[in-house]
């Protein structure tokens, strides 16, 4: 008779599956790394390649989304002064004549920067870099045009052209915002915030009057059907209840005909009462929030970056040199808050604030966007 044992390793069983998986996931790391070999191979490179797809949806597709995002802000706007008028100056016209003459004008002064600073915005070419021609100061060559490009240009890939001292591309100005419309796009948001915040001072009492109180005035007989066409009194908590017996009678026992004063009818109770101005005055508080919040933190956050003379593009560079070199690193069009807005806003050749900020002013920034004076190579008296 023969007897067969058999025993089974456990012990080294895990440390086997271990090994074997360890080695057909470097075997398979090992193959992607042979079929996906690049001298050129990156992190950067390996992030363009996986938003490929991402590049091109925008040059194939951004650029009728931008006429799409053009319509929309034409629509939004021309609605919120509609609304504004419709509704809005009747209200005001009942409560103060001399105060809504003095809205109208202040208010169409607003508008009318908004309208001329987007149209300003949205036509005016950014600045391209010129093709075929010698540039004296090539900061580099883009490596999409192959073409020279001039310092603080950079290449845009819905346009599919440098863009000189470009800052970004605007879909809602369906256009790049570059050295020639930078800043008809900042004073445009400017006075679109401006704007929005004068309709919400302006109708936070009545929006608290039409969708807080509610008050229809008795315009709508389905609010209190109890309390219509009947003598009221107000009850021991405070509630209004229809009076069914009347207690007063005249001299030959008839009741006594009661001659009650007429409630004047307020505009804001007709407003409240008409459900599609109420919808109009919601409709115009969303919007009037959503604009305030949404321009307001892009206003502040390009105001810094034309405090320290940078682009939005050059605020991300800067930011990583600034980190990497410490304290080494300088901008070097940076030249103090007050000479930078000075610049931006070309106030320069005895050009006035007034003139040319607080009303509608075409003059072109000083320069030609190709060459850009520094703080190494400044004049005294520039600007």
């Amino acid at each position: 008779m023969v007897v067969l044992q058999w025993r089974f390793q456990w012990r080294g069983l895990f440390g086997n599956i271990k090994a074997y998986i360890i080695w057909k996931f470097a075997q398979a790391l090992l193959t992607f790394h042979v079929l996906t070999y690049n001298t050129h191979m990156s992190q950067s490179y390996a992030i363009d390649c996986l938003l490929e797809p991402v590049f091109w949806f925008v040059d194939n597709f951004a650029g009728y989304l931008g006429r799409v995002f053009v319509f929309c802000v034409s629509i939004l706007t021309s609605a919120v002064v509609f609304i504004a008028y419709w509704v809005g100056l009747p209200y005001w016209w009942e409560k103060s004549q001399s105060v809504t003459i003095a809205l109208v004008i202040f208010g169409n002064w607003i508008l009318l920067n908004i309208i001329f600073h987007y149209y300003m915005g949205v036509k005016t070419s950014p600045g391209y870099a010129p093709h075929g021609s010698l540039i004296s100061e090539a900061a580099s060559i883009c490596k999409k045009c192959i073409s020279p490009k001039p310092p603080r240009t950079h290449h845009c890939s819905v346009c599919d052209r440098c863009i000189l001292g470009m800052d970004h591309h605007c879909p809602w100005l369906n256009n790049c915002v570059g050295f020639y419309n930078a800043r008809y796009f900042y004073l445009y948001m400017v006075y679109m915030v401006m704007g929005v915040t004068f309709l919400i001072v302006a109708g936070i009492d009545l929006g608290y009057q039409v969708l807080w109180v509610n008050d229809t005035g008795g315009l709508i007989s389905e609010n209190d059907p109890d309390l219509i066409g009947h003598p009221v009194r107000m009850n021991q908590s405070g509630v209004l209840v229809p009076v069914q017996v009347i207690a007063e009678y005249d001299s030959v026992n008839f009741p006594r005909n009661h001659i009650l004063p007429t409630p004047v009818i307020t505009e804001a109770q007709r407003i409240t009462a008409n459900s599609l101005k109420r919808k109009a005055v919601m409709f115009m508080a969303m919007i009037c929030l959503s604009v305030l919040f949404a321009l307001g933190a892009l206003v502040v956050m390009h105001g810094k970056n034309i405090s320290r003379g940078e682009t939005s593009i050059e605020a991300h560079i800067n930011d990583r040199l600034r980190r990497t070199h410490k304290n080494k690193f300088i901008n070097p069009y940076n030249f103090g808050r007050k000479k930078n807005w000075k610049l931006f806003l070309g106030l320069t050749q005895g050009r006035k604030l007034w003139r040319h900020v607080l009303l509608p002013s075409s003059h072109a920034p000083t320069g030609t966007g190709l060459t850009w004076h520094t703080i190494h190579n400044s004049l005294e008296d520039w600007p």
